[in-house]
């Protein structure tokens, strides 16, 4: 099974494509521009390195979010538009699951933060146990400062690993509220990973966990700018 993965929750995008046995591509993009221009050529780019066509592809799979409003909703809709065209099965993905895949193993909860403007984080706190991550902590949009607070009061004695582009913005807040306690990631494990998507999209795929493309849909836990000034307006 051929799995095609999209990962636009932050502006490190990326695709990625993957059977059951390895990785055959991966490709990330820092993209200041939207990931509406890049997108399209990066999948045709990933397709032709790894000898593929789309029809080869036999279920595609996308995060979902929290995330950008604006990605996310591109990168749902370029897996609707597949779905659609080939008749294949499409699977979702939550962003901050995939992410915690960077650490599998690890001793130390993951705290996972996402930039969600408005000195919020889009956050979630992550524990490895049996073989799997457990959350400690569901996605959620609060300020930093007291996520780190909450995750202090669940695990007192431990220290954390952050990672996300929220964890680089409120770096010094973190080392001011966590101490020695807090452990960042490392460049390449502080962004969200497509590799991941397709791993998570594709062991839902086997156990034909699949969602119906009409059903898909960005997981935004608050509301936009524009829903905000709209219900604003309606009252």
């Amino acid at each position: 099974m051929k799995i095609l993965a999209i990962e636009t929750s932050t502006m490190l995008g990326g695709v990625a494509v993957m059977d059951e046995s390895s990785l055959i591509v991966e490709s990330r993009l820092n993209v200041k521009s939207t990931h509406s221009e890049r997108l399209m050529t990066e999948i045709e780019h990933c397709l032709k390195q790894s000898g593929l066509k789309i029809a080869d592809i036999d279920v595609f799979s996308v995060a979902t979010g929290p995330g950008s409003f604006t990605g996310l909703r591109i990168g749902l809709s370029a897996v609707k538009g597949f779905s659609y065209a080939t008749g294949k099965s499409a699977v979702s993905v939550p962003t901050l699951e995939a992410f915690a895949w960077n650490f599998p193993y690890s001793k130390y909860p993951v705290c996972l933060m996402l930039d969600a403007r408005k000195k919020e984080v889009y956050a979630a706190l992550f524990k490895w146990e049996n073989e799997n991550f457990i959350k400690l902590i569901s996605e959620i949009s609060i300020n930093p400062e007291e996520f780190m607070y909450n995750a202090l009061r669940l695990a007192p004695d431990e220290k954390f690993i952050f990672a996300g582009e929220g964890a680089i913005i409120y770096k010094e807040k973190i080392i001011e509220v966590m101490g020695e306690k807090a452990i960042f990631a490392p460049p390449e494990k502080m962004v969200p990973s497509p590799a991941n998507v397709a791993s998570l999209g594709l062991k839902k795929a086997l156990l034909k966990e699949f969602s119906e493309p009409v059903s898909l849909a960005p997981i935004y836990i608050r509301k936009s700018e524009a829903e905000v000034k709209l219900t604003q307006k309606s009252k």
